[in-house]
């Protein structure tokens, strides 16, 4: 739909968006000469409640650092603004005046003639066939051609930008790309009279969004109940689907207790394609684990237009530097796994997972029927639960263990004193003929920790923490990763890979991060000095002298 919010809850998100929105309303328009149909004419986000609101605020706080200018209204301020609105049941809007849509035909063209003008080779009609890869002396698995149609192009670097066609792309040179493919629609209205000039609205609670389009309103959203695409055509790059009704309704009810007015208008036309959908909402990008050269640049969840620009540029210095100037590690298909006992780079989402398909299709169809939900700081996913539990999981079930998931791990969170709180298969929200779980405790005990305060749970993490000061405690550390390091100059090794100092007595454990080049953070983890002799696990190895 060609729309761009600058407000995220995420900062760097904040940034990557600032980018595209300045390559798209000065850059290229100043480069090119062309028009990518930039129209700045605002955005509004509507609240129905205490905690949407709440929610504005902290993005309009993180908005302020970056310089992006926008407004907290009252119900009346907002009827001052938006005419045609129905404010009966709104709490408050935030109003961000330099927020606008461009046009997505328009950009595409700019930009390709900007990188036609700057040596860039475009090449039309021309599907990949197949990708080389070879095995270097050391045994790593590298990039060697593209394979098409039409001939073949050696290269040492791919990128993958193929959209809902990135698995197939990626299969062809061995490496997994967790995403799934999904119908998505917005529709385009008749003629509205008073509309002109009105922001584009985002209205979370309902999952609908409201696009100006010159005299009329796009509406589209996010449903809880989306149509996969369940077999993907190599044959359907500009191809559209039949808009399905049934699903879409909701968006329309929606939008007209907004907009009113939209009652009494007619559609004047639909708009539904193929877009890809990932199981944590964010893009996939960065080199692929599997075969080096390989990158991905796909999977943006309906926001591609959005975040292009910024990620275009991050990862343009990923392939040319090494690696990204912002901190993209919540996009970085290897991303480094957080407090683990000397960690090394690892992947986002672990091999168990990225073929997996039940996992990716939960996780996903969760990710996108909660898309426009309030981000509070201590939610956990319902899909793709159970997939890793260790040895002790039932155990710590029985004793009131409320889990939460990380790299597909059950981990401990914190004990339940009313029982078991078990995490059961997945409902899809009652989507698709399912039946909802009825006295879900874990879905309960989830949902009152839904708040920006201290969660209601809270006196019970500090018993459990004073219990860890001044008495004793019991850590399942079974789903960190853990790395042994061995050898004469351990210990040289040690202190030039670790910012702390690691030469400490045989039993002790230190605090300490991972650096790079930079100076920048990549993993922070425990190291623990161990007396040398026999192992104390058949799984660890002897440590002599």
């Amino acid at each position: 739909a060609g729309l761009l919010w600058q407000l995220r809850p995420s900062d760097v998100e904040v940034e990557l968006l600032a980018h595209t929105r300045d390559v798209v309303s000065r850059d290229l328009p100043a480069e090119t000469g062309l028009h990518t149909g930039w129209v700045e004419n605002g955005g509004l986000f509507i609240a129905s409640n205490k905690q949407r609101l709440d929610e504005y605020k902290r993005l309009m706080s993180l908005g302020k650092v970056y310089g992006v200018e926008s407004h907290v209204l009252t119900p009346s301020q907002t009827k001052d603004l938006y005419p045609l609105m129905n404010i009966d049941d709104l709490y408050g809007t935030l109003y961000v005046p330099k927020d606008g849509t461009m046009d997505p035909a328009g950009t595409c063209s700019t930009l390709a003639r900007a990188a036609t003008a700057r040596g860039a080779t475009i090449i039309e009609n021309c599907p990949v066939t197949g990708i080389q890869v070879r095995t270097d002396d050391f045994g790593v698995k590298r990039v060697h051609a593209v394979e098409t149609a039409h001939g073949t192009i050696q290269t040492p670097c791919v990128v993958n930008c193929a959209g809902v066609w990135a698995r197939a792309l990626g299969r062809l040179a061995g490496v997994h790309v967790p995403l799934v493919a999904m119908h998505h629609a917005y529709v385009v209205t008749e003629r509205i009279e008073g509309i002109q000039n009105m922001p584009n609205v985002r209205d979370h609670d309902a999952s609908v969004y409201l696009r100006l389009q010159g005299d009329a309103l796009s509406v589209g959203g996010y449903e809880s109940n989306p149509i996969f695409w369940e077999e993907v055509s190599e044959k359907f790059a500009f191809g559209l689907f039949d808009l399905d009704w049934d699903v879409f309704m909701q968006h329309i009810e929606g939008a007209v207790n907004r907009v009113p007015v939209l009652e009494k208008t007619g559609i004047k036309s639909t708009v539904c394609g193929p877009e890809s959908f990932t199981a944590d909402h964010k893009p996939l990008m960065g080199e692929a684990p599997e075969v080096r050269g390989f990158f991905l640049g796909c999977g943006f969840n309906s926001a591609g237009m959005m975040l292009g620009g910024g990620c275009g540029r991050e990862l343009a210095h990923w392939i040319i530097r090494g690696r990204p100037e912002k901190d993209m590690y919540g996009y970085d298909i290897r991303q480094v796994t957080p407090n683990v006992a000397i960690s090394l780079p690892s992947r986002r989402f672990h091999h168990s997972l990225t073929d997996n398909n039940r996992w990716i299709r939960e996780r996903s169809h969760e990710s996108y029927a909660k898309n426009y939900s309030v981000v509070f700081p201590h939610d956990e996913p319902l899909a793709g639960r159970n997939v890793r539990k260790d040895p002790l999981h039932e155990e710590l079930l029985r004793q009131g263990c409320v889990f939460q998931e990380r790299h597909g791990w059950e981990r401990p969170g914190w004990f339940n004193p009313g029982g078991a709180a078990p995490v059961l298969d997945y409902d899809y929200y009652g989507a698709y003929g399912r039946q909802r779980h009825r006295d879900y405790t874990y879905n309960r005990l989830l949902g009152d920790e839904y708040t920006f305060d201290f969660p209601p749970h809270h006196d019970i993490i500090k018993k459990e923490c004073l219990t860890c000061r001044n008495a004793l405690a019991l850590f399942d550390m079974s789903y960190f990763g853990k790395f042994y390091l061995v050898g004469p100059e351990a210990t040289k090794a040690a202190d030039w890979l670790f910012s702390a100092d690691v030469s400490k007595a045989p039993g002790s454990t230190v605090y300490t991060c991972m650096l790079n080049r930079q100076g920048g953070v990549e993993s922070d983890l425990t190291v623990s000095r161990i007396s040398p002799g026999a192992p104390g696990s058949p799984l660890a190895p002897a440590f002599e002298g």
